[in-house]
């Protein structure tokens, strides 16, 4: 085939040169162009950068030390020092810098917006500005427009930072206590009972249990990995029903990841509550409240595992009700059953920032920084079968029945003649009444005496704080000290609708039954007698020194500062004020029971008595001395031997409580928020 003219004019190697060199020239310009761009896109990236980098330092370290835009106004001042130390010089060469301060909220779309107020700091902004060159592309365009830009452009960043927030770990526990076998024998019913169960731990188990410390993050990571809730925050945990035995098995498996250590005595203890605890479900932030417990740094403190076992028995019978009864052994001394009912749980530990208490309000007001003990109510009936065996009060009861019967005849409308030895009677000619009086043993039990018992909540909370440094501050907190209301008496009913203490209602306690019988008896030996009537001559009863109806003990409010170097950081155990004046129950009630009044009363029903016989005093008076001996060699070395260790099961005080207290001040901690 042969080529046209143009096709050989076309495909000559001169005309392809040419085309070549263009196709060059018009690459060559764009690659120009890009790296134009390149660079003047690299340099403003470089300069906004290091421009936000100065903005970022500033706002962290204004945050971290705590800048205000109020009175001194030191935040502006922190920020400028900042920019300055990181080549920034504010005022000079256009550099501008201006710092507020304000507060954080949600934006329409779940984003963090920073408002400005002087007046608060819980975030500060700082703004760095700068003016750059413009790019050199921008300028080449610039000498061919007739109304150019500036040669510069001013770069901006923004930064927001807010300061870790102080935090303060509130701690209430019973005191320290060493169990001995005494105080194990009131532990294991009494813990039993209000779980649910029976334990019989031994004073090993227990005392393990006293000396061993429980790590509060640990044992919340631990309960989410149990209960399989890995995907939520710590404040659903603690917001979630959970029984009693899975809160106690986490806090096994925390103390024994590895299934180790069944064979000690505490980890032993811990499986015995475990099986005693039953199904029973409570909520856990019922006794740790936390503000903020997503924060791990909030959760990072200790707690005992006594104390936790304690408020979880608590937590469990308030949801339960009224424990059934337990029997706590003294010996051959009395017989005591006790029933408890918890009527507000305890809080062990309040964890929070005191910056944001109420300070016009700070125990009801909202984030309040609050711990406090439980308020119960306890029904302790002792029988004495030591009143029962003696002899001597048995015959001086029978020489004083027999001064009271014209006194009975008057006042029941009788017609006692005595006994039935008396001459009116001897002759047995015609029937006649008699006393037949016994003392009331109830069986083998004895004479049994009820002790109500109120126990107001003792509670403390935080009332301000101040943190100069991380190691030079202090924290302060009242203390509203537990009251006790205490009856004494034949009590019925213990634990009436209302929880008022006056609600307590309590009867005479009969411990001399004057039955009456009709005999016909010939020397008081041949013949018979009609069934004996019980209480038919009334009978003889114990009343106790009236207890006022104000609560026993101190209701004074108690302010304690505590300071470094007594207030560790929040991951160190707490500090516990020592010395605190602690009163024991039994000796605000050795003056209830320490005076027993000797009454004869008329009788109410089969075996309760009813109003007092009137005139019988100075009869009553040898009966008198002798029943106020005995009572008070027995009943106030019960209140000893029984109340005290009782209170101390509960992980309860009279007066001022065992207050533990950490503060971090957090000075020189802070995080970019936006």
């Amino acid at each position: 085939m042969l080529m046209s003219a143009l096709n050989r004019y076309t495909a000559m190697p001169a005309r392809q040169r040419g085309a070549i060199g263009l196709i060059a020239a018009l690459t060559l310009g764009l690659a120009l162009l890009c790296a134009l761009v390149v660079v003047d896109s690299g340099r403003l990236y470089l300069e906004k950068r290091s421009l936000q980098r100065v903005a970022d330092i500033a706002a962290l370290e204004a945050a971290g030390r705590r800048g205000a835009c109020s009175g001194a106004a030191s935040a502006p001042d922190f920020a400028n020092q900042s920019a300055i130390r990181n080549g920034f010089t504010p005022n000079t060469d256009g550099r501008t810098l201006v710092t507020r301060c304000g507060t954080l909220t949600v934006g329409a779309l779940s984003q963090r917006v920073f408002v400005a107020d002087s007046t608060q700091a819980l975030a500060i902004q700082v703004v760095a500005s700068h003016p750059v060159p413009r790019s050199i592309a921008a300028g080449i365009g610039a000498a061919f427009d007739k109304s150019p830009s500036p040669a510069n452009v001013t770069l901006s960043a923004t930064a927001v930072a807010a300061s870790a927030a102080p935090l303060v770990a509130l701690t209430i526990r019973s005191a320290t206590m060493t169990v001995d076998s005494t105080r194990a024998a009131i532990l294991n019913p009494v813990i039993g009972s209000l779980l649910g169960g029976s334990l019989n731990l031994s004073v090993a188990n227990w005392q393990g249990l006293a000396s061993t410390d429980l790590s509060l993050l640990s044992y919340l990571n631990r309960l989410k990995t149990d209960l399989n809730l890995t995907a939520v925050g710590y404040s659903d945990v603690l917001n979630t029903s959970v029984s009693v035995s899975q809160l106690i098995q986490s806090a096994i498996n925390v103390l024994d990841p590895g299934a180790t250590l069944t064979g000690t005595a505490t980890i032993a203890g811990l499986q015995a509550l475990k099986l005693a605890a039953g199904a029973t479900t409570v909520v856990l932030g019922d006794l740790l409240s936390i503000q903020g417990s997503s924060d791990i740094a909030a959760l990072n403190t200790h707690l005992r595992l006594l104390d936790l076992v304690q408020g979880l028995a608590q937590l469990a019978n308030d949801k339960t009700g009224i424990s059934t009864a337990a029997q706590i052994n003294v010996g051959t001394l009395a017989q005591v059953t006790t029933r408890i009912q918890v009527v507000e749980p305890p809080q062990l530990s309040a964890i929070g920032d005191p910056s944001k208490i109420d300070p016009l309000n700070p125990k009801t007001g909202a984030n309040r920084i609050y711990v406090r003990t439980a308020q119960m109510r306890a029904l302790v009936s002792i029988n004495l079968p030591v009143l029962g065996t003696i002899t001597s009060l048995a015959n001086t009861a029978g020489s004083v029945v027999g001064s009271l019967t014209p006194i009975l005849n008057s006042a029941l409308s009788l017609n006692i003649a005595g006994l039935v030895t008396s001459a009116t009677c001897a002759v047995g000619l015609n029937s006649c009444m008699v006393t037949d009086f016994k003392f009331l043993t109830s069986g083998t039990s004895g004479p049994r005496v009820d002790l109500s018992l109120a126990l107001a909540s003792a509670d403390t909370y935080v009332t301000g704080f101040t943190c100069t440094s991380n190691t030079n501050k202090t924290l302060s907190v009242k203390t509203d000290a537990a009251l006790l209301s205490a009856k004494v008496g034949l009590i019925n009913d213990g634990f009436p609708a209302s929880t008022d203490p006056t609600a307590i209602t309590t009867t005479p306690l009969p411990v001399l039954d004057i039955g009456t019988q009709t005999c016909q008896k010939i020397l008081g030996l041949l013949g018979n007698c009609t069934a004996r009537t019980p209480f038919g001559g009334g009978g003889i009863g114990l009343t106790f020194d009236t207890v006022s109806q104000s609560p026993l003990g101190s209701s004074t409010v108690v302010s304690t500062i505590f300071s470094s170097p007594n207030l560790p950081e929040i991951n160190s155990a707490p500090y516990f004020l020592t010395g605190v004046a602690d009163t024991k129950p039994s000796t605000l009630l050795n003056g209830t029971v320490s005076s027993v009044k000797v009454n004869v009363y008329k009788p109410a029903t089969s075996n309760v008595l009813g109003n007092v016989i009137t005139g019988t005093a100075v009869t009553l008076n040898s009966l008198t001395v002798a029943l106020d001996a005995i009572v008070d060699n027995t009943l106030t070395n019960l209140l000893t031997t029984v109340v005290d260790p009782l209170f101390e099961s509960l992980g309860l005080n009279l007066g001022a409580t065992d207050v533990g207290a950490n503060l971090s001040c957090n000075i020189g901690q802070a995080k970019l928020i936006i």
